[in-house]
């Protein structure tokens, strides 16, 4: 840590007091204030309202053209204005007052109204698509919601794609995110506290949990993290995450990110915590554990039996994008004699005539598809794929016939490849990705010792590995039977009668037994037919 800093530079723990401008009772000084602050932004527009029996009092409001709802400002907030203040008498108090009270009873359908008395918070309501109206003689300020900017509409996430469940995902408007999340979870004690981060962008920020359910240690550690975060802009949620995350160095993810509103209410029903950024459809999951990087939506969706059967299928394919190379380039360079004898003998008549050894071979065969993963995923979707398919495709074949590398090979890098998509998160199949190469490097050195050795700092590192206090390979290193019945298997949903208890939750109650009330019921029923027969 102490080396990275001397590098790049020490943290300046320095904080600058901004204390904001107060609002003057003067309207012009009130607008001049403001012209200064966005002077030559064309988009801001100003209009003057007068208002009086005799017009000698003058309002303002003042928006941003393309972030606010043009209709509402024009059909319910001018329109009401102009009629409704013009009825007061030539007083500035009976005017304020009479304006204050028509805003507030619904006059103006502008949603959300405060009034702030800061124009330094006026400006960042106003750049945030707020509506700012000013008085003459007053320094209060009424702030009109009127949000109303482009967006993008609600769509099926592409990168989590489910054969069963919902298809809608999340978008990059966080009141319309928070909104999905409220349509999954109607509960008075489901909480949403929004925070601004960025001294420049001023981004809004939504920490969303359950009251009852959260463990408070984990939301405090949260919440401090998050207000502990002094940067500039905060462009995306993976900003958020970098920086609140335990271990940096560390190529698992600590926070797990998706586009899913199901996903995300069904880890708040567990106990963690959801963060909403706004201009992205990623949501961050606080904590996340080894589990639940290879779990899906969907497995929740289907029966049981096709749940953990994909689930063992999903954990074997992260070991095979793992040490796959790695085992072909020990068995080929040190260990023949562990294969038979007829594998043996093809896999030398295979590789006659090749030049490299093994391991340069599968480096450089995993490095080309690499960088065709790469391309396609930059290039446009219809010309992405076909680099894809018909580059792996032409590559191998003329390797191949190249003698530059043997057919084996190119089958291992293609079931290595297929294997890594298996893993649902993005992130954890990146850290396999990038661990293999290591891998390969360890069994080119040592054979299948390096591979053991590479396994044995891997699992030390997960074992020491936290995510906001709860282990990492929780609930392996921490054994609890009911943990397990959601981890490289899922068992019968009648089971899931208790939340996670590494997430150390007040209320662990996550269902009823239904059979053994059924149970009791039966017992009941036959205590009362003795009871009348007595």
């Amino acid at each position: 840590m102490r080396f990275f800093d001397k590098i790049f530079g020490k943290k300046d723990d320095k904080k600058e007091d901004k204390n904001g401008t107060p609002a003057s009772n003067s309207l012009k000084v009130n607008l001049d204030y403001i012209k200064n602050k966005l002077k030559d932004c064309d988009d801001v527009i100003y209009r003057d309202i007068w208002v009086g029996e005799n017009q000698q009092y003058n309002l303002a409001i003042v928006f941003i053209d393309g972030l606010v709802d043009k209709n509402l400002i024009n059909d319910h907030v001018l329109h009401s204005l102009l009629l409704d203040s013009r009825q007061a008498a030539p007083s500035i108090e009976k005017i304020k007052g009479n304006l204050y009270e028509v805003i507030k009873k619904g006059t103006i359908t502008g949603g959300d109204i405060k009034e702030i008395t800061d124009l330094d918070k006026c400006i960042l309501s106003i750049l945030s698509g707020d509506t700012a109206l000013l008085f003459e003689g007053s320094p209060e300020i009424v702030i009109i919601s009127s949000k109303g900017w482009q967006m993008r509409s609600i769509s099926s996430p592409e990168a989590e794609t489910v054969i069963r469940g919902p298809r809608e995902g999340f978008t990059e408007t966080i009141r319309v995110n928070t909104a999905l999340v409220r349509r999954w979870i109607k509960d008075p004690n489901l909480k949403i506290k929004q925070i601004q981060i960025g001294e420049r962008t001023h981004t809004d920020v939504a920490v969303l949990y359950i009251d009852d359910i959260v463990d408070r240690n984990v939301l405090d550690k949260v919440m401090e993290r998050l207000k502990n975060i002094k940067i500039d802009g905060v462009l995306e949620s993976g900003f958020i995450e970098q920086l609140i995350e335990e271990d940096w160095h560390s190529p698992f993810p600590q926070v797990l990110s998706t586009e899913r509103p199901d996903k995300v209410a069904g880890s708040l029903l567990e106990g963690r915590v959801a963060i909403l950024t706004d201009n992205t459809p990623f949501a961050l999951i606080i904590p996340t554990t080894l589990a639940t990087l290879f779990q899906s939506p969907e497995d929740y969706y289907e029966r049981w039996m096709i749940s953990s059967l994909l689930r063992i299928l999903r954990f074997l394919a992260a070991i095979v994008a793992l040490v796959s190379p790695a085992v072909y380039i020990a068995f080929t360079a040190y260990h023949p004699g562990l294969i038979p004898t007829k594998l043996t003998l093809y896999v030398a008549a295979t590789r006659q005539g090749i030049p490299f050894p093994a391991f340069f071979e599968a480096f450089i065969m995993e490095a080309t598809f690499e960088l065709l993963r790469e391309a396609g995923v930059r290039l446009p979707v219809p010309i992405g794929q076909t680099i894809g398919i018909v580059g792996g495709l032409i590559i191998g074949q003329a390797a191949v016939q190249a003698g530059i590398v043997s057919p084996l090979m190119v089958i291992v890098v293609a079931v290595t490849a297929v294997a890594s998509f298996a893993i649902p998160s993005y992130s954890a199949a990146i850290a396999f990705r990038m661990l293999r190469f290591i891998f390969m490097s360890l069994a080119a050195v040592f054979g299948l010792y390096g591979i053991m050795l590479g396994f044995m700092v891997v699992l030390t590192h997960l074992v020491v590995l936290k995510s906001f206090g709860v282990p990492y390979l929780s609930p392996f290193v921490e054994i609890d039977i009911s943990d397990l019945a959601d981890t490289l298997i899922k068992a019968p949903i009648m089971y899931f009668k208790n939340r996670p208890e590494i997430l150390n939750t007040p209320d662990r109650r996550k269902m009823k037994d239904l059979r053994g009330e059924k149970i009791e019921s039966i017992e009941d029923d036959r205590r009362d037919n003795n009871d009348k027969k007595q």
